[in-house]
């Protein structure tokens, strides 16, 4: 068999993590198996629709590096792949269930529909959606209703006091009542726009839509879709109905966990490989012997291509922990070489003014300063944006702290001086000292040599340095600061703290 499979997303809205799962998994499935991965766009909801929507969903797939085979911008043989201009065929599909005697004409106006259900509700009656009102009026009928011009649907004629049995590649056989499939529901609208159940079933049948692998909330429509290919006499596709995706909570992802937008997800600075490696996990295996040493859970894209299966996909909803997530950044960051992971860095750092104010882009001995200092945060960092936050000592004068953040544990102010005093000594050897284990050993020596600790005599050097007492590596922040910005520093850190002495 020919494996086609497809995401075919309703543009309503931003690209988020359930969707992303969704078209990453058919992604993987076609991949895995030498098929076709196509993007159809299910624009039919007119009132909801926007272009921008469009323009996310071709920006979000990009910067994660998924691509499609077949879709609306790169065409195929069974083009167009945006509904909107498929609706000749909609009507000609609707028509033809009609003609089959599958389906019927509903002249029921909305008000109608509207009452019946009110009425409904005051009778505090068990019967909910259309109450099949136009389903026995004689085809004749209704064709001369329609010639008068009398607004109406096309609804689908669900078999009554029957069962649908179908198969699920995850769940099994699912068997349900179609006493509980929803009543007759409209295929066409009075517009001639089709509704969801209608354009997808004809589309995934003249797509020869193979596999349908979508999230387990579309299980209830799947005996509607099912009763539909048998009512046009046609073969459904494989489905699997993918386990859902969770909050902490329990409860289905939502805005109220956090970010689920994948655009709030890149701008905070994650990287798309981290994304779609944690996304592959959820609610997915991988694992095939041993993996290297500290890779245990990190899978490449193309790794994820070669390794996905539907036979490891558990049944139980999957959490999404946004922990793991952050751990899986911050492995991704520390793959990075320091000319990548500074590029990455550098708009974010641009946006937040490092380099001056914010927007400006920083001159060559600064990109320069950026990208070496890298080997300095890259252990540090979760997210890119940090990064500014992390390095702003090294593009500005910091503000000099309290005195106190300058006195070592069970020291005092006096110590603290001479301290500092003697960390003066040491800047211009190590910003000379071109790594860090002669750095070490000389700092180390020098420690010694004056009977003090060495954790003492770093930090006092460290604030007047950063400003802070947590910081990136000292040793590395003296070479890219230079003996005579250091010298500076340190003298203006000195004055503080020998004016608090006086007082």
């Amino acid at each position: 068999m020919s494996i086609r499979d497809r995401y075919a997303p309703s543009p309503t809205g931003l690209q988020h993590i359930g969707g992303i799962r969704t078209a990453l998994f058919n992604y993987l499935f076609a991949r895995s198996q030498g098929g076709v991965f196509v993007l159809r766009l299910e624009d039919t909801d007119r009132s909801r629709f926007d272009q921008s929507y469009v323009q996310n969903l071709y920006d979000t797939f990009d910067w994660l590096g998924i691509h499609w085979d077949e879709g609306p911008d790169k065409g195929g043989t069974f083009a167009p792949y945006i509904q909107s201009e498929r609706t000749e065929l909609y009507k000609k599909y609707a028509a033809e269930l009609v003609s089959r005697g599958q389906a019927y004409y509903c002249f029921c106006s909305a008000e109608r529909i509207d009452r019946v259900r009110q009425e409904r509700e005051a009778s505090h009656s068990a019967q909910t959606g259309y109450d099949r009102h136009c389903r026995s009026i004689p085809p004749e009928e209704a064709e001369r209703r329609m010639a008068a011009g009398e607004p109406c649907t096309i609804r689908l004629k669900i078999p009554l006091g029957e069962t649908t049995l179908f198969h699920d590649y995850l769940l099994g056989d699912v068997e349900w009542k179609n006493d509980d499939v929803n009543p007759d529901p409209v295929l066409l609208k009075s517009d001639g726009f089709p509704t969801y159940h209608l354009a997808n079933v004809v589309d995934d049948h003249l797509m020869e839509i193979s596999h349908v692998l979508r999230a387990q909330e579309w299980l209830a429509s799947t005996p509607l879709h099912v009763i539909m290919y048998r009512s046009f006499g046609w073969e459904p596709p494989q489905y699997c109905h993918l386990p859902m995706v969770m909050g902490q909570d329990g409860k289905k992802l939502s805005k109220r966990h956090g970010a689920t937008s994948i655009d709030e997800f890149r701008t905070q600075g994650y990287l798309p490989e981290a994304l779609i490696n944690y996304v592959a996990l959820l609610g997915a295996s991988y694992e095939e012997g041993p993996r290297p040493e500290g890779r245990a859970d990190i899978y490449s894209l193309q790794e994820l291509e070669t390794l996905f299966s539907p036979d490891k996909l558990n049944k139980a909803p999957a959490i999404f922990d946004y922990k793991k997530l952050e751990w899986f950044n911050g492995q991704y960051i520390r793959m990075k070489s320091d000319e990548e992971l500074a590029a990455l860095c550098l708009p974010s750092a641009v946006a937040a003014g490092l380099f001056g104010t914010a927007g400006t882009e920083p001159a060559t001995e600064q990109k320069n300063i950026f990208t070496a200092a890298m080997p300095l945060i890259r252990e540090r960092l979760i997210f890119l944006h940090e990064a500014a936050e992390k390095l702003a000592y090294l593009f500005s004068e910091p503000a000099l702290p309290a005195v106190e953040e300058f006195i070592p544990k069970k020291s005092d102010l006096a110590a603290a001086i001479k301290l500092l005093r003697l960390g003066r000594e040491m800047v211009q050897p190590l910003a000379e000292t071109p790594d860090d284990e002669a750095a070490e050993a000389f700092i180390k020596e020098q420690a010694e040599k004056n009977a003090v600790k060495l954790g003492d005599v770093m930090m006092p050097l460290r604030v007047a340095l950063t400003g802070a007492r947590v910081s990136p590596p000292l040793f590395g922040s003296v070479r890219l600061l230079g003996a005579e910005r250091s010298l500076r520093r340190v003298d203006s850190a000195l004055q503080l703290l020998e004016n608090a002495h006086k007082e």
